[in-house]
C-alpha cells in the first residue's frame, strides 16, 4: 500500500477540486452513488463504529421537502444540484458495534451508557465520514458542494421524524458548472496551521 497517486489524481482529488455552487443539467446514476458509498465506507472510524448514514436526495419531490429548511443564498444550489446528500449520523450506531467490531463485540457498552460520549464520537466520526464522501466522489468524476446553511432541526424532523438519524451537513452532488464559480480562496501556509514537536 505504498505507491503514490499521480500528480493528477491529487490535483483531481484536492489542489484543482472547488466547491460548485452550480450544476450542469447533467444526471448521476444511481449505480453511481452505489459505487460512491462502497468507496467512502472504507475510511477509518474509531472502534469502525460508522456512524454516518446518508440520504441521497434526487427527486424533485425531495428537493421539495428540503428546501423550506435551507437559508436562501442554498436553494438554488439544492434546486440546481442533480443529487444532494444529507450526511447524518445514527445516534444508536452502537447497537451495530458487535457486528462492525467483532473482536470486542463488548466495546458497545463504551458508548450505549454514556449519552455525551455517544454524541461526540457519533459527531466526529460521521464529519469523517462525510468528508471521505467527499473525496470519494471527486475521485470517481463527480464535483461537491458541501453546504451548512440548513435548519437542523427542521431537516431532522422532515426526514427524519423517529430520531433514528441527526443531520450534519448536506453536499450538493454532479457535474459542477463554472456559473457563480468563486475564484480559488487561498489556504493558510503549514507555517500558520502546523507545528512538528
Amino acid at each position: 500500500m505504498s505507491e503514490i497517486l499521480s500528480d493528477n489524481a491529487l490535483d483531481i482529488i484536492f489542489r484543482e477540486a472547488r466547491s460548485y455552487n452550480r450544476w450542469q443539467d447533467r444526471p448521476v446514476p444511481d449505480a453511481l452513488i452505489h459505487q460512491l458509498y462502497d468507496l467512502l465506507k472504507w475510511g477509518p472510524t474509531s472502534a469502525n463504529c460508522c456512524p454516518s448514514r446518508f440520504t441521497f436526495i434526487k427527486s424533485e419531490e425531495a428537493k421539495d421537502r428540503l428546501i423550506p429548511h435551507l437559508l436562501e443564498a442554498n436553494v438554488i444550489k439544492v434546486k440546481s444540484a442533480p443529487v444532494v446528500a444529507i450526511i447524518g449520523s445514527d445516534p444508536k450506531f452502537y447497537d451495530r458495534i458487535p457486528e462492525l467490531f467483532p473482536h470486542n463485540p463488548g466495546a458497545r457498552e463504551w458508548f450505549s451508557g454514556d449519552d455525551d460520549l455517544a454524541g461526540e464520537t457519533a459527531f466526529r466520526n460521521g464529519t469523517l465520514q462525510g468528508a471521505y464522501l467527499i473525496i470519494a466522489a471527486r475521485a470517481l468524476g463527480l464535483d461537491c458542494g458541501p453546504m451548512s446553511g440548513f435548519d437542523q432541526a427542521g431537516v431532522n424532523a422532515e426526514f427524519f421524524p423517529d430520531g433514528s438519524v441527526v443531520s450534519n451537513f448536506l453536499c450538493g452532488l454532479g457535474y459542477g458548472s463554472e456559473e457563480e464559480l468563486f475564484p480559488r480562496l487561498p489556504r493558510l501556509s503549514f507555517g500558520e496551521a502546523c507545528q512538528i514537536l
